[in-house]
């Protein structure tokens, strides 16, 4: 038979434990809601971040290699990386940058502007004359609709044809599921050694009137009068010292020019080079990392093979180089595509992509040659990731801020990418 004073403790018992247990509940549930809460602020936090560096780098202009602006825009980075109490440096270099004169398509009653390809041969001012039909025809001037990236198959078919030298000069029309106003420029991949006949490159908005022209036979004038001017350019580099430098550096690199102004194109990889910068910075890394925001991306990677060229035996001892590419800021087709050097460079983003809610549209087969300046870390036989992908708006000047942007997935890719670089550069075994 129990007491009074058992059955007074056994009843406070029974009515505090519960208490108890609802108030650690309660202190756990308040500990994630500070978490939570912690989370989304950095993440708000960091989104602005991004959509500032995008805005400031879109509204610049025009970023082809060499111009005013590409300079101007390598000078904006570097103070942007001194803002990260980072030390900035360039590497500038000499080249012969095309300068457009008159280049142009005339047919009956009109005259087509556009631009040329950047790795062809040109003509004279008074330009070519003759037929004009469909590419590997007969007539003079050949015509072809085409995507804007190397492996469509009709800029294969178009290189062919510059191969053969059949016509005395070509037209690319843009194809018509970019925006009608606009021309969507195809990558110089030989602009050290162009070779071809003349090609221009012109909006789809003139497609019906150049069709018009080969059914009828009508006679047509071109005319890509271009010349070489003398010009600079500037990759953009900085180091992160680690506490070990015995150990091997990761290197961060990114492209930072292109044929427009590149909103979505070259903003994701810009605002995630700084991202990872900043985290790097603060992280106290036991690596060194290694950042160069490369030149030269629209004419076949002049920038970053020139760092290749001063530091050559960077590509087999790094770490493991973090390819930031095109597109995945992308909101129309972004189609992200994810890249490997090996499984074990998979395993080490894996975990990151999975804690922020991501997953690849696609992912190059491991040991096939990967797109972008990621291929040049295969072909050197080094380590990598590399992120890059699809565009509605690819290479096309309708690739602006803020409508071709999409923010919120674009956070989510830096966010793991610089969780990434955090977690290799204080990490040996990653």
């Amino acid at each position: 038979m129990i007491s009074k004073r058992q059955f007074v403790q056994g009843t406070l018992l029974a009515t505090l434990l519960p208490l108890k247990f609802q108030l650690l509940a309660e202190e756990g549930s308040m500990q994630s809601s500070v978490q939570s809460s912690l989370q989304s602020s950095l993440q708000s936090a960091m989104q602005s971040r991004i959509a500032e560096i995008i805005s400031e780098y879109a509204a610049q202009g025009i970023h082809r290699t060499g111009t005013d602006v590409d300079n101007q825009s390598a000078d904006w980075l570097m103070r942007r990386i001194e803002m990260l109490d980072a030390a900035a440096t360039d590497t500038a270099f000499e080249f012969e940058r095309l300068q457009p004169i008159t280049t142009e398509l005339s047919l009956t009653g009109s005259a087509i502007a556009g631009v040329p390809l950047y790795d062809c041969r040109y003509t004279d001012a008074n330009g070519v004359a003759g037929s004009i039909g469909e590419l590997g025809s007969h007539a003079d001037i050949g015509v072809i609709m085409a995507l804007p990236f190397d492996s469509a198959p009709n800029v294969r078919r178009l290189h062919a044809a510059r191969k053969k030298g059949r016509h005395k000069a070509i037209v690319v029309v843009t194809d018509s599921r970019l925006p009608e106003e606009g021309v969507a420029l195809l990558n110089a991949e030989d602009f050290t050694s162009p070779f071809g006949p003349p090609v221009l490159q012109v909006a789809n908005k003139h497609w019906a009137d150049i069709q018009a022209a080969m059914k009828s036979g009508t006679q047509a004038s071109f005319v890509l009068h271009c010349e070489y001017v003398k010009a600079t350019a500037r990759n953009v580099e900085a180091k992160i010292e680690g506490s070990n430098p015995e150990l091997a550096p990761i290197v961060v690199m990114t492209p930072r020019s292109g044929w427009w102004v590149n909103a979505s194109e070259r903003g994701g990889g810009i605002a995630c080079f700084l991202e990872i910068m900043r985290a790097v910075k603060s992280s106290l890394p036991k690596r060194d990392v290694i950042f160069t925001a490369n030149t030269g991306h629209e004419l076949g990677h002049t920038g970053l093979d020139l760092f290749l060229h001063n530091n050559p035996t960077l590509i087999k001892d790094a770490h493991i180089w973090m390819h930031l590419g095109a597109n995945f800021a992308a909101k129309l087709g972004a189609q992200v595509r994810l890249q490997y050097s090996d499984d074990k460079a998979v395993a080490s983003l894996d975990p990151w992509l999975k804690q922020n809610g991501l997953a690849p549209a696609a992912v190059t087969p491991i040991g096939q040659r990967p797109l972008g300046e990621a291929r040049n870390v295969y072909d050197g036989q080094g380590r990598f990731v590399s992120i890059l992908g699809g565009n509605g708006l690819f290479h096309h000047p309708a690739d602006r801020w803020p409508d071709a942007v999409d923010l919120e997935v674009t956070g989510k890719w830096v966010n793991a990418f610089t969780q990434l670089a955090v977690a290799a550069a204080g990490n040996t075994n990653l």
